[in-house]
């Protein structure tokens, strides 16, 4: 019988507090095939690491148990030891006796008996364990980072900076993202184009960036440091190595529809640039708003285009791309206003959201930055600013915080204060949550020095009466009613994944929250990293976050690719499906549950991409002759690990 070793971790008194760890102990010491068992304080310090190490070494051991935190923590921390003592890394077992034993019991003798029961099993797992070897792979050492934004474009830079290819799709006519709407930027007050911009001209000349726009990802396959992609680039009808931007094209288009880019404030023609620093710098014929193609219906475009840049055969294009690993930074939108109807918003033009106010704010805007009522093109001169529209509010909307919306309303009051010298600035807020470097200040200045008038509470009713918005209201710290006749109302609406987020994390693969925004596989030690290997998250399609934040994590997640792609070869763990090619009848029905499309028929019998398999067992629960197991995670040490936690 191979010798098994048993150390229980106190963990302080994590688990010491609720499980008496030196009777679990003693009791492990009696257990068939322990020769070996102690506890100690902090089993993951360097003195602990030791202890079994020596022990290993001195008491010849074959394996070990490690009883402490989940091994999500520390399992790698624990094999690495028992690798240098010299056993195999897979003789070594984690049994989690914090998680799921000390921190969900209160009464001490339950606790301890659980936790024993625990270990016992682990070591009846692992003295069944085989010895195996990573799987290595090699890698593909390019990247696809999905999402112009700010995030997407600081990732593309970091990787191809680095010194690797970098595919960055955009689903947009131009990257830039939400950024660069805006007109400046909290705490600095920066012109958002001033620093932007120079980043996004550094996107298109680098030589180590393919930039897609107008695409998006259509199917991803495979694994980390080698998918496969395949993207749809759709049509725009205009050869960009043609386009002259000369205009003739747009002067002369009749149609005229809603320009996205000023979030409707201003119409565009069907043929159109999105914005003067648009990159890639070119036409776009939306399909959508033009009379029509098969058969063409106008044609005036082409008519006045003297490069003959104008190109009404175009087609969509397939493109496949092989990168070693993916960075998703799909962003945000705002929250629909359809959800807002109380606040007038879609009703009243005199109701805007944050976004729209930036664009008026802009001196790149349709009013060249001043700001003007919508309704009139008259300066308001009383502007109420209402905080938590669609944040905070489980029961209606959305029961998060948005984050940004505290800092970016106090920026708005002071941009109008900045533009209308004799207007007043009215903010409703439920709290004010300015952290971050320089942010309370930023606040101080909004209220002291632009005389921002703060009121604490909701606001009840909005309507129009006389060419003014009657806004009611309560200051809860003065127990008074408000009434506001405003000239305008801008509400900081919370910010939702973007829109084909969900879609996109299905092709995936990624987890999603229960909110819609994509899932970090742990929000404390791998804040970047999705569940899927190889795949990382940043910005705001990971939660609401500011653009420094938004930056930093970008950088982060492009650290974590580079990782990746700067090595020669991958390994993945050997915890994998094995088929027994004798038992196996080629029914299929493994390969059909299979959630990591690891399996598949070939010759009639099933076969295990063993990069791709992740060990969940699926497989082997599903099958009825026994044909498919997991290493390491047999029936039978399934069933020898339920029958002594049984008593057995």
């Amino acid at each position: 019988m191979k010798r098994t070793g048993v150390f229980i971790c106190h963990c302080g008194i994590n688990i010491a507090g609720t499980v008496d760890v030196k009777k679990a102990a003693k009791e492990l010491a009696k257990h068939k095939g322990v020769v070996h068992s102690e506890e100690y304080v902090y089993m993951c310090s360097d003195p602990g690491q030791n202890l079994i190490i020596d022990a290993i070494k001195e008491k010849k051991l074959d394996n070990v148990v490690i009883a402490c935190c989940s091994p999500t923590l520390h399992e790698t921390t624990f094999r690495n030891a028992a690798k240098s003592a010299g056993i195999n890394t897979f003789q070594c077992e984690i049994a989690n006796i914090r998680e799921q034993c000390s921190w969900v019991h209160k009464d001490m003798n339950k606790a301890t008996d659980k936790a024993i029961k625990i270990t016992k099993s682990a070591v009846e797992r692992v003295r069944r364990n085989e010895s195996l070897e990573p799987i290595s792979v090699p890698v593909t050492r390019r990247a696809l980072v999905i999402g112009g934004g700010i995030a997407g474009i600081q990732s593309a830079l970091d990787l191809a900076n680095s010194g690797f290819e970098v595919v960055l799709v955009e689903r947009s006519p131009s990257i830039g993202g939400h950024m660069i709407q805006l007109s400046e930027t909290f705490p600095t007050l920066d012109c958002s184009q001033c620093i932007l911009t120079p980043k996004m001209v550094e996107v298109s000349k680098h030589p180590k960036i393919k930039l897609m726009t107008y695409s998006e990802v259509q199917e991803v396959s495979g694994y980390v440091g080698n998918f496969k992609v395949k993207i749809l680039k759709k049509p725009t009808y205009v050869d960009p190595d043609k386009c002259t931007l000369c205009d003739e094209c747009s002067k002369v288009c009749p149609v005229l529809v809603s320009n996205e880019f000023d979030l409707g404030l201003t119409g565009r023609r069907a043929i159109y640039i999105p914005f003067p620093q648009a990159i890639p710098a070119t036409y776009t014929l939306d399909i959508k708003g033009c009379p029509g193609l098969l058969p063409i219906a106008c044609g005036k475009c082409a008519d006045v285009c003297e490069p003959e840049a104008i190109d009404y055969d175009m087609k969509p294009e397939i493109v496949e791309e092989e990168v070693g690993a993916i960075i998703v930074t799909t962003g945000y939108d705002l929250y629909d206003k359809e959800n807002m109807a109380e606040y007038g918003y879609g009703k009243y033009a005199d109701v805007l959201d944050g976004l729209q106010f930036e664009r008026l704010c802009s001196a790149s805007g349709p009013t060249m930055g001043k700001i003007l009522r919508p309704s009139d093109h008259k300066e308001p001169k009383e502007v109420v600013f209402i905080q938590c529209v669609g944040s905070r509010d489980p029961e209606l909307h959305c029961a998060y915080c948005s984050k940004i919306c505290c800092m970016y309303t106090a920026k708005h009051a002071m941009l109008y204060k900045h533009h209308v010298h004799d207007g007043q600035a009215y903010i409703f807020y439920i709290d004010i949550r300015s952290g971050g470097k320089g942010y309370e200040e930023f606040v101080q200045r909004a209220v002291e020095e632009d005389g921002v008038l703060y009121l604490r509470g909701k606001v009840s009713k909005i309507f129009e009466d006389k060419g003014k918005i009657k806004v009611w209201g309560v200051d809860t710290l003065s127990g008074k009613d408000i009434e506001i006749d405003a000239d305008m109302v801008v509400l900081a609406t919370a910010m939702r994944p973007s829109k084909g987020a969900e879609e996109l994390a299905k092709k995936l693969k990624i987890a999603m929250d229960k909110d819609g925004f994509l899932s970090e596989a742990h929000p404390k030690l791998r804040p970047v990293e999705s569940v899927t290997s190889g795949m990382f998250l940043a910005g705001a399609a990971q939660a609401p976050k500011d653009i420094p934040e938004a930056v930093a994590q970008a950088s982060g997640a492009a650290a974590k690719a580079i990782a990746i792609l700067s090595q020669d070869r991958l390994y993945h763990a050997p915890t994998v499906a094995k088929v027994n090619l004798n038992l196996c009848t080629g029914c299929g029905m493994c390969v059909e549950v299979c959630p990591y499309e690891a399996l598949s028929l070939k010759d009639g019998k099933v076969e295990v991409n063993e990069v791709l398999c992740e060990g969940c067992g699926t497989c082997s629960a599903t099958c009825l002759r026994a044909a498919i197991q997991v290493k390491n995670l047999t029936p039978l040490q399934v069933h020898e690990m339920i029958s002594i936690s049984l008593g057995g």
